[in-house]
């Protein structure tokens, strides 16, 4: 057990996973079954555990709440803005992914999950507005300016697809 003398902030992680259906690019979402926020849209995510790295733990949360395994996610972002939770100072690590969509299912403390095409996301809970509008500049990047760790995000789609995929984050 860790005791501290001054107060410290909680950590979170948080996935933002774009999915391929074959003629659309979508983003999974999870609907909040816990307050703060409860019923409201948000990126699949919580609390990491003292034992797990940041990776872990968000891989850990995205199959927990969705029941998604496999995605080869990239850390894109930590967001720290201070009063970014109602619940008290949280800092959380997000992570991006390009996957082909496949069945999700609400769990743990998510009442639901489900696939929502890029023109009509639900408003977000948080700050994951601002996280999915960076989590898609990150992607497009990542697509337009390809490099040897591009091929982790890009190896499962063809040339065409992908060429459909970066314009559709435009």
């Amino acid at each position: 057990m860790y005791t501290y003398k001054y107060p410290h902030p909680a950590v979170t992680t948080d996935c933002v996973i774009f999915g391929w259906d074959g003629t659309q690019l979508q983003v999974l979402l999870i609907q909040r079954g816990n307050d703060p926020f409860k019923g409201k849209w948000a990126f699949p995510g919580g609390f990491l555990n003292p034992n797990e790295s940041c990776e872990e733990g968000a891989a850990r949360e995205l199959e927990e709440e969705t029941g998604f395994t496999g995605a080869h996610i990239e850390q894109f972002h930590t967001f720290s803005t201070p009063n970014r939770d109602p619940r008290e100072r949280i800092i959380t690590v997000a992570f991006y992914a390009l996957v082909r969509i496949r069945d999700v299912q609400g769990a743990d403390d998510a009442a639901q999950a489900m696939w929502f095409s890029l023109n009509s996301i639900p408003p977000l809970a948080f700050d994951h507005e601002e996280m999915f509008r960076l989590a898609k500049n990150c992607l497009w990047e990542r697509l337009n300016f390809e490099t040897a760790e591009s091929k982790l995000i890009t190896q499962n789609f063809t040339e065409k697809e992908l060429e459909t995929i970066l314009n559709s984050l435009k």
